[in-house]
C-alpha cells in the first residue's frame, strides 16, 4: 500500500493507468472485430498533427507567450503546403513549405507580442479569424475551387510499412521531436533560459538573457511545428484540402497543452488519447454490424467529448509560468 501511495502522485503512475486503459480498450475492440491494427494506424495519424502543434505550444508557453491562433495556423499552412507541393512537384517540399509558413506566422506573432506589446489572446484570435477568410480566398485564387480540392496522389508523403502497420515518416519524426523538446527544456542551458523567461523575466534579464529574443525564437519554433502539423493534414493523411479541414484540431491541441501542464511528453500522451478517440470513431463508423447500431454523428462526437472530459479532470490543477501572457519591456 505504501508503494502505491508513493506512485499515486507521480506522472509515471498515471501514464501506466492510461496505457492500461488503452490496452483494455484494444482488447475489447478486438473482441468486437474492429481490427486493432487499423485502429492504431488511424490513432497515430490523428495524433500526429495534434502532438506537433501541442509540443510547439508547450515550448512557446514555457517562455511566457500564449498563442491560441493554432487553428488558423493549421488551416493556412495546410493550403500553403499543397501549393508548395504542386510547385515543387514533391510532397516533402510541401511539408517544408508548410513548416516555413507556420514559422513565418509564429515569427510575426512574436514580433507583435514582444515589441508591439499586443494582447496575446486577441492576437491569436486574430490569426484564427484571418484564416477563416484567407483560406477560401486562397482556394479560389490558386485552384478556383471554393470548398474542396483533391491534388494528385503522387504528392502524398508515402507511409512506411512496419510491424505496427503503416506509419507516416512524419509520425516517426513527431515522436523524435517530442523527446528532443523535452531534452531542450529540461537538459540544456537554452531550455533553462526559456523557462526563466516565462517564470522570472526580470531576473533572467538581469542575468543577461535577452527575453525578447527568447520569446520570438519560441514563437517561431511553435509556429513551425504547428505548420508541419498543418502540412501533414493534406499531404500525409487526407489527400485533399477543404476550408474546414482542421475541424477544431488547433483547439484540441490547446487542450493537450493544458492537460500536459506544458510538458512535451505528457502532451504526446494527451495527443495519442485524442487520436485514439478519433481513430475509434472512424473504426466504428466503417465497421459492418456496428455502424448500423451506433449513429455516425454520435460517434464523431467522441474526440470532442474526450477533450472536454480531460480538460475537466485537470482544470485548476496545472501550474503555468508566472509571466505567462504578460509582455516584458527591458528597462
Amino acid at each position: 500500500m505504501r508503494f502505491f501511495s508513493r506512485l499515486r502522485g507521480q506522472k509515471a503512475f498515471w501514464l501506466f493507468v492510461v496505457l492500461f486503459l488503452i490496452a483494455l480498450a484494444v482488447y475489447g475492440i478486438e473482441q468486437a472485430n474492429l481490427k486493432p491494427i487499423s485502429l492504431l494506424e488511424a490513432a497515430l495519424l490523428a495524433m500526429t498533427p495534434l502532438a506537433l502543434t501541442a509540443v510547439g505550444e508547450c515550448v512557446n508557453e514555457k517562455a511566457g507567450v500564449i498563442n491560441i491562433g493554432l487553428e488558423g495556423i493549421l488551416l493556412i499552412t495546410a493550403v500553403v503546403s499543397v501549393w508548395g507541393a504542386e510547385l515543387f512537384e514533391n510532397g516533402v517540399m510541401g511539408l517544408l513549405v508548410g513548416m516555413l509558413g507556420g514559422a513565418l506566422i509564429g515569427f510575426l506573432f512574436g514580433l507583435v507580442s514582444v515589441y508591439g506589446r499586443a494582447n496575446q489572446v486577441v492576437a491569436g484570435m486574430g490569426i484564427n479569424l484571418f484564416a477563416l477568410g484567407f483560406v477560401p480566398y486562397l482556394l479560389m485564387s490558386i485552384w478556383a475551387f471554393p470548398g474542396i480540392y483533391v491534388f494528385p496522389r503522387k504528392l502524398m508523403v508515402p507511409p512506411i510499412f512496419t510491424f505496427f502497420g503503416r506509419l507516416s515518416p512524419v509520425t516517426i519524426a513527431t515522436l523524435a521531436m517530442v523527446f528532443l523538446a523535452h531534452i531542450l527544456l529540461h537538459k540544456t542551458v537554452l531550455g533553462f533560459r526559456i523557462r526563466a523567461a516565462g517564470e522570472e523575466p526580470e531576473a533572467a534579464d538581469v542575468a543577461g538573457v535577452r527575453i525578447d529574443w527568447i520569446r520570438i525564437f519560441t514563437a517561431t519554433l511553435g509556429g513551425a511545428l504547428c505548420g508541419l502539423g498543418g502540412a501533414f493534414l493534406p499531404l500525409g493523411w487526407f489527400g485533399g484540402i477543404t476550408k474546414e479541414m482542421t475541424a477544431g484540431r488547433g483547439f484540441i491541441a490547446l487542450a493537450c497543452v493544458v492537460f500536459a501542464g506544458l510538458e512535451p511528453l505528457l502532451a504526446l500522451v494527451a495527443a495519442f488519447i485524442f487520436g485514439f478517440a478519433e481513430g475509434f470513431a472512424y473504426a466504428v463508423a466503417v465497421t459492418p454490424g456496428v455502424k448500423e447500431v451506433i449513429p455516425f454523428y454520435f460517434v464523431n462526437m467522441l474526440p470532442y467529448i474526450t477533450t472536454l472530459l480531460m480538460v475537466m479532470l485537470v482544470i485548476g490543477r496545472r501550474r503555468f509560468p508566472a509571466a505567462s501572457g504578460r509582455p516584458y519591456t527591458r528597462e
